[in-house]
């Protein structure tokens, strides 16, 4: 989104918090902008999960339990990036995820979105390291959901690391376990910018019976400085039909399959 999008974005979202609902006629007057855009606007929160449009306006979407953290810009811009792709990937992650299972959670915006797709499953065990994801999901009365535990230290990454993150993963048995990548590489496996937080995600790993990562095209093929895990540990990387037939070809070659969707 544009800075003028974001900053309209922001402001429908703050008044719907203070008030519930809202009017077209309303936003048009309150932003100075004109009903086309708030209804463009208007679209792309119901996107997300934020509002629902209803005739004539829209009012605050009921799981949105948890706001702050949608104000936050860096989360918004990374998850926006790929938008559509991420959505394909996460229903088709989801789609793994069968009920009685435990099922792990690494820090991630696409890995958010596969979980928001378990919202309204059940008999759901899920542990993950994202704040974010755990308050998401706190909505469901029907999901088991645990958080790691551990120090945030990024504005806008919501990723619990230190030892006690890392302490506390020893303690479970994952029947799967989705890992977000800064890269996804064939000879390098998936690594990430942040050692510690690779720390935190290598004990994920550890702990998972299968490794599915989830990771648009655009991270495939790039190598950031914190490995997470070799080719060989992943057993599905999940990604959508951007990516190369030689770059599908030597993710094979390596022994990982490829879903692209």
């Amino acid at each position: 989104m544009s800075s003028k999008t974001d900053r309209r974005a922001k402001e429908i979202l703050r008044l719907l918090l203070h008030q519930g609902k809202t009017s077209i006629e309303e936003l048009t007057s309150v932003m100075g902008t004109s009903p086309a855009s708030v209804r463009r606007d208007l679209v792309r929160l119901e996107e997300r999960g934020l509002v629902h449009r209803t005739h004539g306006g829209a009012m605050l979407a009921e799981q949105a339990v948890y706001e702050p953290f949608r104000f936050d810009a860096s989360f918004q811009v990374r998850e926006d990036r790929f938008a559509a792709e991420k959505q394909r990937i996460a229903r088709a992650a989801a789609a793994l995820v069968q009920e009685n299972e435990t099922i792990g959670f690494a820090a991630g915006t696409t890995t958010t979105l596969v979980a928001r797709q378990l919202l309204h499953r059940r008999n759901i065990s899920i542990v993950t390291n994202a704040v974010n994801i755990g308050m998401e999901l706190s909505s469901s009365t029907r999901l088991q959901t645990t958080l790691t535990g551990g120090n945030l230290r990024w504005a806008g990454a919501f990723s619990l690391v230190g030892p006690l993150a890392i302490e506390s993963l020893a303690l479970v048995v994952m029947d799967r376990l989705f890992l977000s990548a800064t890269g996804v590489d064939a000879k390098h496996g998936v690594t990430l910018i942040q050692p510690d937080e690779a720390a935190v995600f290598r004990a994920l790993a550890r702990q998972a019976r299968q490794i599915v990562v989830v990771a648009d095209s655009s991270k495939v093929g790039s190598v950031s400085p914190a490995v997470v895990c070799q080719p060989k540990q992943i057993d599905l990387l999940i990604t959508d039909n951007g990516i190369s037939e030689e770059a599908a070809a030597a993710f094979s070659a390596a022994g990982v399959k490829v879903l692209a969707v």
